[in-house]
């Protein structure tokens, strides 16, 4: 099976063999660079990022992971770039594709991701968008695969937040496409679209994913073996949605007892990041004072560090996983 010179913009674009195939490469990826034994197969190849929303593991995971394979990067942010502003996304693809290899495009819009790729010749991938964040979901996938009791069993999570988000959506369509047992708790408000549904289930009735989707706790994590969350406040959104928020999600919050409804002692804790689970950012700082949760607010900070917390593996495999996509669409 090849994937060279595909795009990897949201995971119903791709078959559960060809996403299980990205995860087997960035687990034998992973292996080869702790033993020095990885073999470059990206030299002299070129990758354009452009960075309209802010990035951490984004940025270093196709940083180290092009490096690693002997390739280079340029990043472009809104200061540095045209796009959308001075010059079209259709007129930046068709620059880039002249001078790189491939295109990273992290920001708001699944359309401008999906309009780079139509007028680029070379592949492009989705750092993230507020729609869709596929690059998330094979680290996640991998993370999930390397601590799962039973390797060759489904996969039994649950995401539990505002589950509109990209996370939501992406966790939902993934594990549908994977054949994995989701559950999706959250109120029905902030429960992913009918169509991001709709396709969720077809591509589930495929591989006999069960999907649930409940505003109850305790039926959502019960037997769940991973419990994901992310921040109830997306980048994009505006401050003032924090009260209402608050007031909806207070209940779905994440801490020792949500972990203890699952029903497993060893049941794991997984979190996109950044998350504030603690007041050492200023956010965290001023939703404590605002809100009266100083202890953290989407995950409590005894969850986030404590051994069920598998979030810098997580963080970790973003770069591993992201390495699979460009050596598996660049050569």
């Amino acid at each position: 099976m090849t994937l060279s010179g595909r795009d990897f913009l949201k995971e119903a674009d791709f078959t559960s063999a060809e996403l299980d195939t990205l995860l087997r490469l960035a687990a034998d990826l992973k292996a080869q660079r702790r033993t020095g034994t990885e073999v470059p197969r990206l030299v002299g190849r070129q990758l354009a990022m452009i960075f309209e929303k802010t990035s951490t593991r984004t940025l270093i995971s196709f940083e180290v992971a092009m490096r690693d394979q002997g390739g280079h990067v340029t990043v472009l942010d809104p200061a540095s770039s045209q796009i959308g502003h001075k010059e079209s996304v259709a007129d930046t693809a068709r620059v880039l594709a002249r001078v790189f290899d491939a295109i990273e495009f992290r920001g708001a819009s699944q359309a401008s991701v999906e309009e780079l790729a139509q007028y680029s010749d070379v592949p492009v991938y989705n750092g993230l968008t507020d729609e869709w964040h596929p690059t998330q979901m094979l680290a996640d996938f991998l993370t999930m695969r390397e601590h799962a009791a039973d390797a060759d069993a489904p996969l039994r999570y649950a995401y539990v937040g505002d589950a509109r988000s990209n996370m939501g959506n992406s966790l939902l369509v993934m594990g549908a496409i994977m054949g994995a047992d989701v559950r999706i708790v959250a109120p029905p408000d902030l429960w992913p679209s009918d169509e991001v549904q709709a396709i969720a289930r077809s591509r589930g009735a495929d591989t006999g994913a069960r999907l649930t989707l409940t505003a109850n706790l305790e039926e959502g994590l019960s037997g769940a073996e991973f419990v994901h969350t992310d921040v109830w406040v997306s980048m994009g959104e505006p401050a003032e949605v924090w009260a209402e928020r608050v007031d909806l999600l207070r209940p779905y919050r994440i801490d020792e007892a949500a972990m203890a409804l699952t029903g497993d002692p060893a049941a794991k804790f997984l979190h996109c990041l950044p998350a504030y689970h603690d007041q050492g950012t200023a956010v965290g700082r001023r939703i404590a004072a605002d809100y009266g949760l100083p202890d953290g607010v989407e995950v409590s900070h005894g969850v986030f560090e404590s051994p069920a917390s598998i979030v810098f593996d997580q963080a970790e495999n973003r770069m591993h996983t992201i390495k699979a996509i460009l050596v598996a669409t660049l050569t």
